[in-house]
């Protein structure tokens, strides 16, 4: 009996171990998911640049930042470039590097008192003291919007919510980040593999 439970197992792991000649898909789709964020996230503070640079150096209502032109520059073509890098899949693991600086700096310098949760949720077990006062809000809000105007049409594609701007996405952004520095952009759809598949020698392959 045991030795037929070892053999079926044994059997799925098999199974699951041909899947590897696939799992360039991985982190392609990770590449995917986190390009066009980086390179919205970027053209924005290019687009804005003095803007962006005057909240970066402003100690009483933005980051207070030393050197913010360097820091808004630094930040915002890390993100637009390392978008493009992340779209073809070229040097990837490099790249990795100063875009999880960038999360990094973004959740302790912008999210980090507001708490975990990216959106408002009270009934969230994540939900802090600054949470659970948006709830009160929210439902104030609304109150105020179904007295006094056609609710149903301002809601029709979603939900009023408040902002809470917690560490959620910096944080997630930077683990898919981490990921992709371990495991590279992956095999057969990036450029990464394909130049190190030119530069390696026959017995390598």
């Amino acid at each position: 009996m045991a030795n037929a439970l070892i053999k079926h197992t044994n059997s799925l792991h098999d199974l699951l171990d041909k899947t590897r000649m696939m799992e360039g898909i991985a982190p392609l789709l990770l590449r995917l998911y986190l390009a066009p964020i980086m390179i919205q996230a970027g053209y924005n503070k290019l687009s804005h640049f003095e803007d962006t640079a005057a909240w970066f150096g402003n100690p009483d209502w933005g980051l207070g930042l030393p050197m913010p032109e360097v820091m808004a520059a630094m930040a915002a073509g890390t993100e637009f470039f390392g978008g493009i890098l992340l779209i073809i899949g070229f040097a990837v693991r490099w790249i990795s590097i100063p875009l999880m600086i960038t999360m990094i700096v973004a959740a302790v310098t912008v999210h980090l008192e507001n708490g975990w949760l990216a959106i408002a949720d009270s009934s969230s077990w994540l939900a802090n003291e600054r949470v659970m006062e948006a709830g009160e809000r929210l439902a104030r809000a609304k109150s105020i919007l179904q007295d006094n105007s056609n609710y149903d049409w301002i809601t029709g594609r979603g939900s009023v919510v408040v902002l809470n701007n917690g560490i959620e996405f910096a944080a997630t952004y930077f683990i898919m980040l981490l990921s992709l520095f371990f495991t590279g952009a992956g095999r057969y759809f990036s450029v990464d593999y394909w130049v190190a598949r030119g530069l390696r020698t026959p017995a390598q392959v």
